[in-house]
């Protein structure tokens, strides 16, 4: 038999150091708890039911049937425990999510994913009070919804800045997991500014080790003040279920689209009119640029804003507005939430120089072409069969002109397909040179060195980008 023997002090004897270290944190977790919990809710949205063909779930699926970046965060599994789907016998189904208030007249954030699609949508406060509430407004872009409750004078939480977050700071996240209401788990921030996750178009997430699980979707997450730092909105998971990487999307970008939403029921965004593309060493040095920081612009749109204030295919850009870019999901993210109409300064190197330039920030639109892929034979040693663009390639690719040669075979496991090149890709430059013809293509690759690289442009679904090939 085991015995777990406790430390006894005398009343006059001094608690060791550690243990009141232990006691502050622990106090610490106590007072956000209390301060978080009362302007957390729980949000049910509730979808009438629907005839159909059968009763099984599905997940969503990518363009033939492959995987989706979804797959790691909202698995089968997931979606069960989520949207429980009750059997199609008229009654509804429910699905569970959390939310914080956010003002004292009723005004709550949470996100895109746990009401949409939603006939009704129900919340229950800390108190066990339920209120029907209203759709604001959604932006499904950043994953973020604004609804309302009919009530005054209610607890709400404060928003703090996460521009400020450091890696290892303490968090917790709140919300109603698996339906159990009021939950506060505790963890640290793991990092920031996590893009490229598959979640969102726009993406610079938190990513902590605070225990998310489904139903946690929408909840805050609180610094040890007490102050909201993001919204909790998914994790990466093989079972639905926590395993230590929880997503949540940073408050500086909930705070801008929540007024948006607010003030317009949708969210207005700025637009540059440029395509970009994230740089690595080899990339960089084939354009005398001497790190990786910056955002590569593949295209420029004719007449956007980018054009008429003097962006060139080929610049990367360093700064805007005043911002250093590190990478393009940053510059995104900061045109994104800049106004329409306002001036900002961009400063792009271009040809080994510095360059500033002064542009007037665009609106954004909902344009996201997508092309078809044509099949003709022709090789070379990249790994790759192309063929001139003629009349039936061009109408079906949306090409607005013959430029270039068109991708219609990539090798298993050549350099092509190593290096992301896919068929339907069209072959627009080899380095600076043109591509004129699927023989001058041939010829020219047989004249490059490989082992040194070759910077290619190539136009996909609709926009350019560059991709460098090296042995």
């Amino acid at each position: 038999m085991l015995c777990f023997v406790l430390p006894v002090f005398a009343e006059d004897s001094e608690v060791p150091e550690d243990l009141k270290l232990i006691d502050n944190l622990s106090s610490a977790f106590e007072r956000v708890s209390n301060i978080i919990k009362p302007s957390v809710v729980s949000i049910s949205s509730i979808k009438k039911a629907k005839k159909v063909a059968n009763n099984s779930k599905k997940m969503p699926q990518a363009p033939g049937g492959g995987r989706t970046p979804f797959d790691n965060f909202f698995n089968e599994e997931f979606m069960e425990r989520f949207f429980e789907q009750l059997p199609d016998n008229g009654a509804p189904s429910r699905g569970m999510g959390s939310g914080v208030i956010v003002s004292e007249d009723g005004y709550i954030i949470t996100n895109n994913h746990v009401i949409e699609g939603a006939d009704e949508i129900e919340v229950v406060l800390y108190n066990e009070k339920k209120y029907d509430a209203e759709l604001i407004g959604a932006d499904p872009k950043s994953d973020i919804a604004v609804i309302k409750i009919n009530q005054k004078d209610l607890k709400f939480a404060k928003l703090g800045n996460s521009d400020e977050l450091k890696v290892g700071q303490w968090v917790v996240a709140a919300g109603a997991p698996f339906n159990l209401t009021q939950t506060i788990t505790a963890g640290i921030i793991s990092a920031t500014g996590r893009s490229n996750v598959g979640i969102a178009d726009y993406e610079d997430f938190i990513q902590t080790d605070a225990a998310i699980n489904p139903g946690n979707s929408g909840g805050p997450l609180v610094s040890l003040s007490g102050e909201v730092i993001g919204i909790n909105t998914a994790i990466f998971s093989k079972s639905g279920g926590y395993m230590g990487v929880g997503f949540a999307i940073p408050v500086s970008m909930v705070s801008s689209v929540k007024d948006s939403l607010i003030k317009d029921g949708k969210v207005v965004r700025g637009f540059l009119g440029v395509m970009i593309q994230k740089l690595d060493e080899d990339m960089a040095a084939s354009f005398a640029f001497d790190n990786t920081d910056g955002a590569l612009v593949s295209e420029v749109n004719a007449d956007g804003p980018a054009d008429k204030a003097g962006v060139l295919a080929g610049d990367i850009i360093v700064e805007f507005d005043g911002h250093k870019i590190k990478d393009p999901s940053q510059l995104r993210n900061l045109v994104g939430q800049t106004n329409p109409e306002k001036s900002a300064a961009l400063i792009v190197f271009r040809e080994g120089k510095l360059k500033e330039l002064s542009m007037k920030v665009g609106l954004l639109g909902n344009e996201s072409p997508v092309n078809t892929v044509m099949e003709k034979v022709h090789e070379n040693n990249l790994g790759v069969q192309v063929s001139d663009i003629d009349a039936e390639i061009k109408a079906a690719l949306g090409l607005e002109d013959d430029r270039g040669v068109v991708i219609t075979q990539v090798q298993p496991g050549s350099l092509a397909q190593f290096n992301g090149l896919n068929k339907g890709d069209v072959l627009l430059k080899i380095n600076n040179d043109e591509i004129k013809s699927a023989s001058n293509f041939y010829s020219s690759i047989e004249k490059i060195d490989l082992q040194k690289g070759i910077r290619l442009t190539i136009k996909r679904k609709g926009g350019n980008i560059f991709i460098f090939i090296k042995e």
